[in-house]
Formats: C-alpha cells, structure tokens, sequence
C-alpha cells in the first residue's frame, strides 16, 4: 500500500522571471523571460510527495483564481479540504539568474485566511501559512513533519523539523532536525548527534526554486515507505538536486522513477 499523508499549508501562483543576473538595489534588468507556474510550498510538496507514489491529501486556502490549485487536482490529489473564497490567491515573485540563484517575495493573500481544519495519520507542514493550523496538525498528527520556511520562531516540537543553514538559527526544535545544505546534501541530527549524512548526485543547477519541497517530500515519503533514515536522506538529496536540475517549482519535480535512476548512475 502507498503512504499516505495530509500536507497542510499554501497554494501560490509563481509570477517567474528570467534573468541573466539578478538586480542590485535600485537597479532594473531588462531582457526576461517570464512565465506563470503554480506553486507554494504546500502545493510543491503535495504535488512532490503524489509523484513520490504516496497518496496525498492537500489541505490550504485558493482566492478566485485557481489556476495554481488546478494543477494540484491534475496530479490525483485530494484537493476536497481546500478551501475557495472570492479574494486573492497567493502569489510568488520570483527572480531566477542565469546560475539557479534565486529571489523569492511571497504575498500570502488566501493563504494568510487558512483556519485549522481536522487532520491525522503523517502531516506536513511548511510556514507560508498563520501558526494556527500549523499547530491543530501537529496537535493531530501521529507524524508530524514541519518544513520550518519561511523561518520564524513557533512554539511546536514536531517528530522531523527540516530546515536549512539559516533557517535553523530561527527554529531548531524537533525531535529528529534534518538539516538541508545546498550542495554539500544534508545531515540528519537527533538530540544533537550526527545519525546520517547523505550528498546530492552532481547536476548543473538551473532554478532551486522547489529543491527544498522536493527534498522534504522525498524524505518524508522515504520514511513512511519504511526505508531506514540513511536511506530517505540520499534519496531526499537526489530529489532535491533533480528538481534544483529544472526549471520552475511544481514542473520540476521528479517521480520515484527518476529519483532510483540518478542514484543507480
């Protein structure tokens, strides 16, 4: 049987411009290329965790525009706990260089008016959506998994806490802290103490955009797929680097299929 989970949390539209270098304060730079891809951390790591093989359950909050929640439903995602209203969606401006670098500015819209809604069995969350619901899931989760981005301090311990360097100066609290590092891979720390370590598969990076979603997902699914944590972590880190290889956040994103691929090069 598949895993399954509830992922709660937000569901944007990506306004993504292409650059080749990305603005200095002050400073415009002509000659993008631009294109309207859905997003949200919620919605990446739904979509992720679904091409993963799990069964997933997207709970999270659309304005009137459901372009970016569309394309969540396409990927047989329960979509039944979200919540439509006659506001904004949530939106992303997004900045891509010619390297993969990033600048990213979220505007929430509906996905700051997500109230706590009933869940249980594994829960993902992310941060681009208010305290609340984030902690009636953890309070309902027999696995609670908190990807803790955008980083700000919230008073729960869930059982894995993702984070990456700077975030975890913000939020450092989770009974197993799975620590992301770009290029270097990851660390899976426990009270403290190193448990794994795992590097990404080399590739020529072109957006880490969604690179984060698609480690977190792949870890999580990995852990509920029964797979020990050394395991999920070289798996996360070949999804994250898979989807750090593309361009976009939800179009990056790998299957199962391609995550054994890069790994069995």
């Amino acid at each position: 049987m598949p895993p399954e989970i509830t992922v709660v949390g937000s569901i944007n539209i990506d306004l993504v411009a292409k650059v080749d270098r990305l603005p200095k304060s002050g400073e415009t730079v002509g000659g993008a290329s631009f294109q309207r891809i859905p997003g949200g951390k919620g919605a990446n790591q739904a979509v992720a965790a679904a091409r993963l093989g799990a069964d997933v359950r997207l709970v999270g909050r659309v304005g009137a525009d459901t372009f970016a929640l569309d394309a969540v439903e396409a990927e047989g995602i329960d979509v039944t706990a979200v919540t439509r209203d006659d506001g904004e969606s949530g939106v992303a401006l997004i900045f891509v260089d010619a390297e993969g670098e990033n600048v990213i500015v979220v505007a929430p819209g509906a996905n700051a008016r997500l109230k706590p809604q009933p869940t249980k069995g594994a829960v993902l969350c992310q941060l681009e959506i208010p305290d609340e619901p984030v902690l009636a899931a953890a309070r309902d989760a027999s696995f609670f998994c908190l990807n803790a981005a955008p980083a700000r301090s919230i008073d729960v311990e869930p059982d894995l806490l993702v984070v990456n360097r700077y975030e975890v100066e913000t939020v450092s609290r989770g009974k197993l802290l799975a620590l992301t590092l770009g290029a270097e891979g990851a660390v899976l720390l426990q009270e403290g103490q190193e448990i794994a370590r795992a590097a990404p598969p080399k590739v020529d990076a072109v957006d880490g955009t969604a690179a984060g979603d698609a480690f977190t997902a792949c870890l999580v699914v990995s852990y509920l797929e029964g797979r020990e944590w050394d395991e999920a972590l070289m798996r996360a880190c070949a999804a994250g680097a898979i989807a750090a290889s593309r361009f976009g956040a939800q179009p990056s994103l790998p299957t199962a299929e391609e995550v054994d691929q890069i790994l069995a090069a």
